[in-house]
């Protein structure tokens, strides 16, 4: 494997693919090749269609996921070992779409109001006032924060790609309450890793994941909440208040206005703009009679 994996690195590399995504790629290259106890480039298509049925059947993933793990060998055989890739023989699994879940305004309150500490607190605020993803959180630097301007700088997101958000006076003041509460004032990252959030490095993104599920569990939330469901919220609230999708679609660095549509299916503001057509009809007063 080792010669390979440099193989692959360097291919993946030379394209300046992210970290994250290089990861992924070998990670699954391996994970493939211990799968069948064999060295990656001796198995071919036969195999890769046993591991694709296993990745449903077995592991129960995502066809999201399934995706991602059928790209990762795609570019490794096609990119790396200069080999044909049929994808009449390999398909990509078929997209479930899904409406993400959405909390009210007063759910979100109740979220942020039970966070485990305060610093579980502010986490959750930025989260929501910015609309953010897990990583971009964890990485926001001091000098992102642009105080001058009221901004917020998002540096590397998805796609490698920079954008600003908007910077809430209210969450300017959690901020500044957060960095004075800190220990040892961070020069790099706004929220820093270790138990005492004075490390050289940024906080883990399971530290959030666990400040979002702690926080659901002590406000009695029913709903199936994580990080990413505040970027929803987000959204979906700005939406009702009035911004229109392409600023959304600004704020959230979508690509593509497409992906921003959906929270069109979640606002109150236009699933409400319409009357049902049940509501136009001329009914009788009360249900028939039982004769």
């Amino acid at each position: 494997m080792t010669h390979l994996r440099k193989m692959m690195l360097e291919e993946l590399q030379r394209r300046n693919y992210s970290e994250n995504t290089t990861r992924c790629y070998i990670r699954t290259v391996e994970d493939f090749s211990r799968r069948f106890k064999r060295p990656p480039d001796r198995l071919g298509p036969e195999h890769i269609r046993e591991y694709q049925a296993e990745l449903f059947q077995k592991r129960k993933l995502s066809p999201g996921t399934v995706t991602q793990r059928l790209a990762a060998l795609r570019f490794f055989y096609i990119k790396t070992l200069k080999k044909a890739w049929s994808v009449a023989e390999t398909p990509y699994p078929k997209k479930v779409f899904h409406l993400p879940t959405i909390l009210s305004q007063e759910e979100v309150t109740r979220l942020i109001d039970a966070a485990l500490t305060p610093y579980h607190r502010i986490l959750l605020m930025t989260l929501y006032a910015t609309g953010v993803r897990r990583a971009e959180l964890a990485h926001l630097k001091v000098n992102d924060i642009d105080s001058k301007r009221m901004v917020i700088h998002v540096q590397g997101g998805k796609g490698r790609k920079d954008r600003d958000v908007m910077l809430s006076p209210k969450l300017l003041d959690e901020l500044r309450a957060h960095w004075h509460s800190l220990r040892r004032k961070p020069s790099v990252w706004l929220f820093p890793g270790n138990r005492w959030h004075s490390g050289d490095h940024p906080i883990d993104t399971k530290v959030i994941w666990n400040a979002c599920k702690e926080a659901v569990k002590r406000a009695g939330i029913k709903k199936d909440v994580h990080p990413h469901t505040l970027r929803h919220c987000f959204a979906t609230h700005l939406l009702e208040a009035g911004a229109d999708l392409r600023t959304i679609q600004m704020l959230l660095g979508h690509r593509d206005l497409e992906e921003t549509t959906i929270y069109l299916h979640l606002s109150e503001r236009h699933l409400h703009a319409t009357a049902s057509p049940l509501d136009l009809l001329k009914l009788k007063d009360g249900p028939p009679q039982e004769g």
